[in-house]
């Protein structure tokens, strides 16, 4: 929680002091701001036995998985945002500090953060290839919160303005199953 309110409190800073970040600035500081790590280890809560102490203190050392799932949720939140112009005039975006600095276009910002999400699909795939100290139960968890994401923001922002993709499969898992 510490960590989230002195990264909430950064941006306030900039906000006020009307500063514009540089990106890896932006992006070092939106990732706990997403709130992604500590969806996910929240998330653990209620899941028996599997879960210790230890992996609570696994979890808040920034693993790979929840750092690869944080990058992905982010990212792809700070793409469908830009596209469809989600934030305050006052606020900067993730894509416009890349944007400015890098001296881009936003579709060549889209197309890095798109393969920065791609990577990061690859580091949660290999987590679950090697040995790992966490049950495959509790990377699940991780792996499964990165899949909302991508199914909410595959094709735009599904969050905000929930669409077909979102509907549907909320319709086929609760009201249309598939009977077993």
């Amino acid at each position: 929680m510490i960590r989230l309110a002195q990264a909430y409190l950064l941006e306030a800073k900039w906000t006020h002091q009307n500063y514009k970040p540089t990106f890896e600035e932006f992006r070092d500081n939106a990732l706990p701001t997403s709130g992604y790590g500590m969806l996910a280890i929240t998330a653990f809560v209620g899941m028996g036995d599997v879960i210790t102490p230890e992996t609570f203190a696994w979890a808040t050392n920034d693993p790979k998985i929840i750092k690869a799932s944080t990058i992905i949720c982010r990212f792809m939140d700070d793409i469908a945002e830009h596209k469809f112009k989600h934030r305050r005039e006052d606020d900067c975006s993730a894509i416009e500090c890349y944007m400015e600095q890098y001296g881009v276009t936003a579709q060549e910002a889209y197309d890095e953060f798109n393969k920065h999400i791609e990577s990061s699909w690859k580091d949660v795939n290999e987590e679950f290839l090697k040995p790992t100290e966490m049950p495959v139960p509790v990377l699940n968890r991780s792996l499964n919160l990165a899949r909302v994401m991508d199914v909410l923001y595959r094709e735009g922002d599904g969050y905000t303005h929930v669409g077909k993709a979102a509907k549907g499969g909320i319709t086929s898992l609760l009201i249309d199953p598939i009977p077993l």
